[in-house]
């Protein structure tokens, strides 16, 4: 015999089961955010990105622990995304705007044999901003630590629909996850 409970987890089963194709974890908007990337050229999250896919990073360039293996990852992914001829973004942003100018990015960035044409690094806002976007956008807290340069920031790359959604986050510092963001974008885009 069936009850109204058993009616609404049939029901519920059948709508998650027609769901993504990959495994998400996350489901946030990404607000409304204006910088400026390498070039000094004016970029607006998440309307610039329109129709795109995108994997989103926070890193500052005087990181002295997480960011360059991120970024070496970042690297990692942009050779693989070409390989797999997948068309996605990538973006860096800044947790330091203050020091990190587009001129500091662009040299930090160089080593990383970066496609500036797929890979934007973001800076021009304030240290407000970066930490609402980091917070409310990617659930991912950011601090300034006390008496230092650094920050304290989250190491996971996000994945973005061309809707502007954030539906997943993969652990940043792990070259084998690059793999399964490629994975994933194969199946979202077949």
């Amino acid at each position: 015999m069936y009850t109204k409970t058993s009616a609404i987890m049939i029901i519920l089963l059948l709508l998650t089961a027609c769901g993504s194709p990959i495994e998400e974890n996350m489901s946030r908007d990404v607000d409304s955010f204006s910088a400026v990337n390498q070039n000094g050229e004016s970029v607006q999250l998440p309307q610039d990105y329109e129709g795109d896919y995108w994997i989103a990073d926070f890193i500052f360039t005087n990181c002295e622990t997480v960011c360059p293996p991120m970024t070496g990852n970042m690297s990692r992914l942009q050779q693989l995304l070409k390989k797999e001829n997948l068309n996605t973004r990538l973006v860096s942003i800044s947790v330091d705007p203050t020091h990190d100018t587009p001129e500091q990015l662009k040299q930090f960035a160089e080593p990383y044999q970066p496609d500036f044409n797929q890979w934007s690094f973001l800076t021009g806002y304030t240290f407000q901003d970066v930490k609402e976007l980091s917070i409310k956008s990617f659930q991912s807290p950011l601090k300034k630590m006390e008496d230092s340069n650094q920050f304290a920031h989250g190491t996971s790359f996000y994945l973005v629909t061309p809707d502007g959604e954030v539906v997943k986050s993969y652990t940043g510092t792990k070259a084998a996850e690059m793999n399964q963001i490629v994975d994933d974008l194969k199946r979202l885009t077949e």
